[in-house]
């Protein structure tokens, strides 16, 4: 993208109306409707009201807002402003949340009503925040959003920003650590839409798009936003947990045509035992999954089940949505497909040289929607971001035809017998059993200080438990190899996981030795 000035509410939402969508519906949050004429209108007023509370372009608005339609009005609102909107994960706690307003200088926060409370003790001591506005019914006398929006006219100049510059922050996952503020670009939005959106899913102005994942994950804000807006189609926002009962719900009463999920929610769909009849409406006609490798057998069960494909990919905060992807006319389950289109890959060993089909390496992008390096974090950039290729951080091996496998995050995986194994090859292997729901492996010493497979196991409901540990080795052993069986087994109730459904190894190789 070579212009001088570009700013990514113009290509997003003001093209749509100029083309005559103005009066079709965009957002529905079960409670409250906007059509792509009163989106613009009201993305203007939010521009004027953070003029008039001050913030200054370039400047940072923090959001920690549910989705409903206030989320988009204020993100796009932000950015026509030229000003930074961050989007929040909903879940963190308020010693999170303190970190990453201070880290941001945050000018103003956003909040919606419902998650006020986690935040209210915490906001009086941050030097650069100004203003709280809550989305919602006010609390402890702040502003609240609809007040000051209607304060406002709809006249507002767009800010020529440029295509490089600073758009919008998403903070990292921080599985590992505080999350670090990842800085993209007005261009990146529009990037996603044009490789992925558009020569992968295939998204069409008439799709009707339902997400699992939220607004504030760079894989939701694509699904449910950037996607359906780049094409003029509209997008059914959930504002409750997406839970099999929720996600079913949203399906019959709205029918949807492109359906967003994560491995662990279409594992939990498909096991619910009050939506056996489901079938997720009658115009569903393609899903996606990212955040995890999909295992093939939760994709085979869908597929037969729903009479549609999952699209499984991978992506990350950093390069914003999914760079690897299995494409509606070339699925294999069990991999994460090829590049998408745009998009170049390499596979490296430590030494950074390229690896040959078959070895296992580190997975690095170039790509067109990288963010532009970590706030505040120069040694971590220069760790990532190199050159145009950003390390993602993934182990993958890629077979004669092209497609990449998923073998694990670079710290999840471990030899044996001085050969690699990866943790989700085994959980793959573990939950075609049919006593296992989910699986977790982690490496564990033995008693001579080499280390194993151990594995964390949910099982299923009314699963017989005598002999299970031989059972499930010796399964394991069958599908993929005598030497990567687990050698101690744990039956848990639950795994840990990230707000998106990523399963936490590190807390559990933390209990494990």
């Amino acid at each position: 993208m070579s212009e001088a000035s570009y700013n990514a509410v113009t290509w997003l939402l003001d093209r749509n109306v100029a083309e005559g969508r103005g009066n079709k519906l965009v957002f529905d949050d079960t409670v409250s409707r906007l059509t792509y004429g009163e989106l613009q209108q009201q993305t203007r007023r939010a521009a004027n009201m953070l003029r008039r509370l001050g913030v200054r372009r370039e400047e940072r608005v923090a959001m920690i807002m549910l989705d409903t339609i206030d989320f988009p009005i204020v993100f796009l609102g932000a950015i026509r402003a030229g000003i930074v909107p961050v989007p929040l994960n909903t879940l963190l706690t308020a010693e999170q949340y303190a970190y990453i307003l201070a880290d941001c200088r945050a000018r103003v926060l956003f909040v919606s009503e419902a998650l006020y409370p986690v935040i209210k003790d915490v906001v009086g001591g941050m030097p650069d925040l100004e203003h709280v506005v809550v989305s919602g019914k006010k609390q402890n006398g702040h502003r609240q959003l609809a007040e000051e929006l209607a304060q406002e006219t709809d006249d507002f100049a767009t800010v020529a920003t440029h295509p490089d510059e600073p758009a919008f922050w998403l903070y990292s996952s921080g599985s590992t650590g505080m999350p670090k503020g990842v800085r993209h670009l007005h261009a990146n939005l529009q990037a996603t839409a044009d490789t992925y959106a558009k020569q992968v899913l295939g998204i069409r102005e008439d799709d009707v798009c339902l997400s699992a994942a939220k607004l504030f994950f760079a894989y939701g804000l694509g699904n449910a936003l950037t996607f359906p807006m780049s094409v003029g189609a509209t997008t059914v926002l959930n504002t409750e947990r997406p839970t099999p009962a929720r996600m079913f719900e949203l399906m019959n009463r709205y029918n949807p045509t492109i359906f967003y999920g994560v491995p662990t929610l279409f594992a939990a769909m498909l096991n619910d035992e009050a939506g056996k009849q489901e079938r997720g409406g009658n115009k569903l006609r393609i899903c996606t999954s990212a955040g995890e490798a999909l295992p093939e057998s939760v994709g085979n069960a869908w597929k037969a089940r729903f009479g549609v494909d999952i699209l499984d990919g991978v992506g990350s905060t950093e390069l914003l949505h999914i760079f690897l992807s299995n494409a509606p006319d070339d699925i294999k389950y069990g991999s994460s497909g090829k590049p998408v289109p745009g998009y170049a890959v390499r596979l490296v060993n430590e030494a950074g040289q390229d690896v040959p089909d078959g070895e296992v390496g580190e997975l690095l992008v170039d790509a067109p929607s990288a963010g532009e390096g970590y706030w505040n974090q120069r040694h971590k950039s220069r760790r990532t971001f190199e050159g145009p290729w950003t390390r993602t951080g993934d182990k993958y091996v890629r077979d004669a035809d092209g497609r990449y496998t998923f073998c694990g995050r670079s710290d999840d995986m471990f030899k044996v017998s001085g050969i690699w194994v990866s943790p989700f090859e085994v959980e793959s292997a573990l939950i075609t059993h049919p006593a296992v729901l989910e699986a977790a492996v982690v490496p564990e010493a033995d008693p001579e200080g080499l280390l194993k497979p151990k594995a964390f196991v949910v099982l299923r409901p009314g699963a017989k438990t005598s002999d299970l540990q031989e059972m499930l080795k010796e399964h394991v052993k069958q599908k993929i190899g005598p030497w990567k069986y687990p050698r101690w087994i744990d039956v848990v109730e639950s795994l840990p996981k990230t707000a998106i459904g990523k399963i936490q190894r590190f807390k559990l190789r933390e209990g494990a030795h």
